[in-house]
This record gives C-alpha cells, sequence and structure tokens, in this order.
C-alpha cells in the first residue's frame, strides 16, 4: 500500500523516509535485519576498500563480523544467493516464480538463452547428473560438453560450465550452497533450497513490487513521489559512507531528483577524465553531502584518502573514515 503524488511530504522528509526505508538510520540490529530491510545484497567483485557488500553492511551497522553473513548463508540458510545477489530466505517462494520464469520475454538475450539451452541439452543433462551423483562441486569439476559454445562479446563467451551453471541458477534448478576462497559450490537446488508454496506469478510479482516500495520508502511516480504507508520521515543524525553500489544511489536519477546528487561510476574512464577510481558518497543526516574517493593499501595498511569533494559545505569525516579504516584493518588514515 502507498501514498500516490502528490503526497503531504517535503523532499527533506521524503529524503528522511528514503534514508530510513534503507535502514541507514543506524537502527539495524545485524545482518539479517539489514538484508531483510533493504531486500537484497549486490554481490560485486570490486574490492579497492573492501567488497561492495560489505561495506553496504558496514554502513548500516559499522563494524560487525563478516562471518556472520556466511554462517547466515551457508550454516543458518536464513540467506541464499542467487543471481550475484543475496535475499532473505523467506523471500523464497517470490523468487522460485522468477526462477520458473527464466528466461521470460521475447528479446533477443531471452531467445538466445532458450536456444543455447536447447543446443546444449545433453550439456545440461551431464551437469544435473554429476552434481546429483558428487556435488556439491565447484565449476572446474566439471567437463565442459558443450555441443555449442556460448558465444558473448564479454568475459563470458566460451564459458561454457560457467554460463550452463548460471542458466540452470536463473531457472532454479542448481544453488549456490558455499564457497572455496572465491570460488562458487555448487549443487542441486532441490537439496538446498526448503520446500515452499510458490505463488502464481501475478501474485509474486504484486508482493515484491510492495516489497520494493517497502525498502525505498520512496519511488518516483510520474511528476511525484509514490511513498510506503509505514513512511518515517523523522530526522536522521547519522553521517557515514555509501558504497558506489548502494542502493540508496543505485538509481542514479531517483538519487539526483531526491538528493540533487548527480553520480556516475567511474571505474571503467581512464584516469585524467575521472574525478576518482572509487567514490564513496558521504551520507551526512538526508543530505549526500560530498564524495570521497578512497583506497584500503593492505600492505601498508592505510586508507587513503585521494579526494574529498563537497556538495554544499563540508562536514567532519574524521570518525566514519577511522571506522571504516578500523573495519578494514587499515592502521591509519591518510589524507591528501
Amino acid at each position: 500500500m502507498s501514498t500516490t503524488a502528490p503526497t503531504p511530504f517535503t523532499l527533506p522528509q521524503l529524503r528522511r523516509i528514503a534514508v530510513r526505508a534503507q535502514a541507514l538510520d543506524g537502527s539495524a540490529r545485524d545482518v539479517l535485519d539489514v538484508v531483510r530491510s533493504i531486500g537484497f545484497l549486490q554481490l560485486d567483485p570490486t574490492a579497492r576498500v573492501a567488497p561492495s557488500h560489505v561495506l553496504v553492511l558496514w554502513s548500516r551497522l559499522g563494524a560487525f563480523d563478516t562471518a556472520e553473513l556466511d554462517r547466515l548463508l551457508w550454516h543458518d540458510r536464513l540467506l541464499f544467493e542467487w543471481r550475484a545477489f543475496v535475499y532473505p530466505m523467506d523471500d523464497l517462494p517470490l523468487y522460485r516464480s522468477r526462477m520458473r520464469r527464466f528466461p521470460s520475454g521475447d528479446t533477443a538475450r531471452a531467445r538466445q538463452i532458450r536456444g543455447w539451452l536447447r543446443t546444449n541439452a545433453a550439456f545440461r543433462r551431464y551437469v544435473l547428473r554429476e552434481l546429483e551423483r558428487n556435488g556439491p562441486l565447484l565449476s572446474r569439476e566439471l567437463e565442459d560438453r558443450a555441443r555449442e559454445p556460448w558465444r558473448s562479446t564479454g568475459w563470458t563467451g566460451n564459458r561454457n560450465v560457467q554460463q550452463m551453471l548460471e542458466f540452470l541458477m536463473a531457472r532454479g534448478e542448481v544453488a549456490v550452497v558455499g564457497r572455496r576462497g572465491a570460488q562458487r559450490v555448487w549443487n542441486l537446488a532441490e537439496r538446498w533450497y526448503p520446500e515452499v508454496d510458490v505463488p502464481s506469478d501475478d501474485e509474486a510479482d504484486a508482493l515484491l513490487a510492495e516489497q520494493r516500495l517497502r525498502s525505498l520508502g520512496v519511488i518516483a511516480d510520474g511528476d511525484g513521489w509514490r511513498v510506503d504507508d509505514g513512511a518515517d520521515p523523522r530526522a536522521v543524525s547519522r553521517t557515514t559512507l555509501l558504497s558506489p553500489f548502494d542502493r540508496l544511489i543505485h538509481d542514479r536519477e531517483r538519487a539526483e531528483a531526491l538528493f540533487g546528487f548527480r553520480y556516475r561510476m567511474e571505474i571503467y574512464v581512464p584516469a585524467a577524465q575521472r574525478w576518482g577510481y572509487f567514490v564513496m558518497p558521504v551520507l551526512h543526516r538526508d543530505r549526500l553531502a560530498g564524495r570521497v574517493d578512497v583506497e584500503h593499501d593492505r600492505r601498508a595498511g592505510v586508507l587513503s584518502v585521494h579526494r574529498v569533494g563537497w556538495e554544499r559545505g563540508a562536514v567532519d569525516l574524521e570518525r566514519p573514515l577511522q571506522s571504516l579504516a578500523m573495519f578494514v584493518g587499515a592502521r591509519e588514515v591518510a589524507w591528501p
């Protein structure tokens, strides 16, 4: 349920609603509480300071036991990994609906995936049979028996075992059941996921849409805003730094409309043309007050601040940067 634009809230109140909905107000108790509040964690290999999902949790919790996420995923099974995201296991019925529809639509990519899976039906059966007999397995423990290679202009081209596992995961036939270092461990989904009652596709989509509004608090709706009925517009007092992949800023147009903050990832921009390589926005109360280009030099034990920029006046960054440095294991913060 929601309030449809025009809303009775001022823009500062809308910002506070968004910040609180994403558990950036300091109210989250632990990792599970954060993931349930924000809806999911995006996994990304970029780790100039720390892995993105770790930074997302730190922004909300401060220092926390990073082993807790592994326990929730692989021991307690209160979270699950699917397609480079971590979700609450409570939401598995909704995502089971998405799995059984994969690949959905009639796009060129969906047609490519369906055609590749048809052509490589024997390869698919081999992978499932090996997991049934010998799972859990790493991808390198499976043979490449593709009749036709997966063709891509990106890094996935000809990585046939990996692509088969990715598509079977997307379809809910296999699951990530652990990690050995950075390598994912795979098994049959039926051995990992609990049995659940899967709603109709329409019902699942409606519930996911409600969940999205609840976790964001505020969604652009035409020329106005749609606001969750549970919105909390009270003032927020924290200052923290955000991962470039943080959900508060992931929708760049929404972030610009709500916070007046223009942000773009510049990792792949030539060095001479970018503001910074790994730029963390500064969230101060209900404002995106600035940005900091930071790097964790693990060998030297230093959290290096390469550049700081402000939108409308500086705020004190000493405490959040010292907190981040201590959390990632840096002995000091080096300022430009």
